[in-house]
């Protein structure tokens, strides 16, 4: 009976450490939180923060120099979220505008 009371107190325990920090309400401290978040970027985050939240993953990448495709992957799984929504591969802007060649004469 100890041993299941330990382990599910362990397992309690695990699962409140790894929590997801929102970029639309996180402070300086949780965004540098996130491995791969830095003083830096976490400073332009909340600078375009203070214009207006971030709607989704594509509004984040287009805002936030530095942030593109790969590296939004990379912080979603380190614990970043915006609205409480992981990243999708392909759910950002840049990749659903991406402008057709131009013909040559």
């Amino acid at each position: 009976m100890i041993k299941k009371t330990v382990a599910a107190l362990l397992a309690f325990f695990a699962l409140t450490c790894w929590a997801a920090v929102d970029v639309n309400t996180a402070t300086a401290a949780d965004l540098d939180s996130i491995k791969g978040i830095g003083p830096g970027t976490s400073g332009k985050m909340l600078e375009e923060r203070k214009a207006s939240p971030f709607k989704n993953w594509a509004d984040l990448v287009q805002r936030v120099p530095g942030i593109g495709d790969k590296r939004a992957s990379k912080l979603s799984a380190e614990g970043l979220t915006v609205n409480g929504e992981a990243y999708k591969p392909g759910s950002t802007a840049s990749t659903a505008e991406k402008k057709p060649a131009k013909a040559s004469k």
